[in-house]
């Protein structure tokens, strides 16, 4: 079987379209990035057999971010073979075998390996946890937010976070505020806790990086405000889904408790 790999262009919008909605839960980051006109520079390729797309990455060659889509290991291997030479793996974020793949030709040094798990709800398995005091994020909250999210990766990697400049950390989330994809839960004037929706599509949203400052935890804030927010997205949205890390056991709980269900599908992050 001869396999070609190539950058996608508009013409490939509809081979990659259907690509991606046949597990289009698994693949709700890249459509989202597909249809979001103002992300930085990007590239998507493609694995192509007689015409036929058989995988797609999403390549940010300035920061070595690298999107692989739900697809046979081989296929991300092929894509990864390609690829060598021209863009040094340094994150990476999808179903495990795909990722594990383009480790083994992307990246020359060892990663920090995340496992992560995805959920889904649904509006009929939903629990009566709902809060009038969840809000959508304002550039106001970014200071919070800030040192919120940087709480939250020191937390996920034991207190030996990946280094990045407080002005990476700054800038995306200043870029999460402005699309509207961080969601707070505010206490006696400051955000407590936060949500942030991954990917929002037709075909579903995605929903990550839940954290609950120290001093607010075991309160209920992440139930309400987890709660609440999945009830706002399945009243528009015909999927949802939830990424829980392995380690995350508090977390699992409060999804668990939510109403979310499966975690069947397994996921890796990867930071070199």
């Amino acid at each position: 079987m001869s396999l070609e790999v190539r950058e996608l262009g508009t013409e490939d919008d509809a081979a990659l379209r259907g690509l991606l909605s046949v597990e289009a839960l698994r693949n709700l980051r890249l459509l989202d990035a597909w249809e979001e006109t103002s992300m930085g520079p990007s590239r998507h390729y493609g694995l192509f057999s007689a015409q036929r797309l058989l995988a797609a990455a999403l390549v940010e060659p300035s920061s070595g971010r690298i999107w692989p889509s739900a697809c046979a290991p081989e296929h991300a291997h092929a894509l990864g073979t390609s690829l060598a030479g021209t863009v040094v793996l340094r994150s990476s974020l999808g179903d495990r075998p795909a990722v594990e793949a383009l480790i083994d030709t992307l990246c020359p040094s060892k990663p920090r390996l995340i496992a992560h798990r995805l959920f889904t709800a649904s509006p009929d398995n939903l629990g009566p946890f709902t809060t009038r005091a969840l809000r959508l994020a304002t550039e106001d909250d970014g200071p919070s937010l800030v040192q919120m999210s940087a709480a939250e990766l020191a937390e996920s990697f034991d207190g030996d976070p990946p280094a990045e400049g407080a002005e990476v950390l700054e800038a995306r989330v200043l870029h999460r505020i402005r699309r509207g994809r961080t969601w707070v839960l505010e206490l006696g004037g400051r955000p407590t806790t936060k949500v942030e929706v991954g990917a929002q599509t037709h075909f579903g949203a995605e929903l990550e990086g839940v954290y609950t400052v120290r001093e607010h935890r075991f309160c209920g804030c992440a139930t309400l405000a987890l709660g609440q927010l999945s009830r706002n997205l399945l009243s528009s949205t015909p999927h949802l889904t939830l990424r829980v890390a392995d380690s995350a056991d508090g977390l699992l709980a409060v999804a668990r408790k939510v109403g979310y269900v499966g975690g069947s599908v397994q996921q890796l992050l990867a930071i070199a």
